[in-house]
């Protein structure tokens, strides 16, 4: 029981990490400037059952909290939320533009091909809560994203 208990808990498998029943797939934080004080943090979240999404640290920031962002007329706003829904079989995209984990207060830069802790805090439907503790790599765009996928611009026809 013990042994299943752990597996459980840490099981690292092809770039997922399964915690009690939320699979954690595709983390990523992004990479800082030198005096940057804040970043955000990226995955997708599939909970088995249903779940929260309650809270997230890492020692990396003086503060971590799970935000939203979303456009309010023509104004992009951000706010922290006090939990995440994660509904049962559903994945729950965190990415740039929308729900994310925020890191700021940042004590260092965090430079790109490393990684950073962070772990994230889950409530699931009895009100039980489960820690995934998360080693997450840090870079520029999300894993598996093409460099260049903006189409060329012509500035031929431009007047100086």
């Amino acid at each position: 029981m013990k042994l299943k208990a752990i597996a459980t808990l840490l099981a690292l498998t092809s770039g997922a990490l399964f915690a009690q029943t939320v699979e954690v797939k595709d983390t990523w934080a992004r990479a800082t400037v030198p005096g940057q004080k804040a970043t955000g943090a990226f995955m997708k979240l599939t909970a088995k059952d249903g779940a929260k999404l309650v809270s997230a640290s890492s020692p990396v920031a003086g503060v971590t909290e799970v935000h939203e962002m979303k456009m309010e007329g023509d104004v992009m706003k951000m706010r922290a939320v006090p939990g995440l829904d994660l509904p049962a079989g559903k994945a729950v995209e965190l990415k740039p533009g929308g729900y994310h984990v925020m890191l700021m207060d940042l004590k260092s830069t965090l430079q790109k091909d490393t990684t950073i802790p962070l772990t994230l805090v889950f409530k699931d439907a009895k009100g039980v809560e489960s820690k995934t503790e998360l080693t997450v790599p840090v870079s520029m765009a999300a894993p598996g994203a093409k460099p260049g996928n903006m189409p060329a611009m012509d500035h031929s026809k431009h007047k100086m």
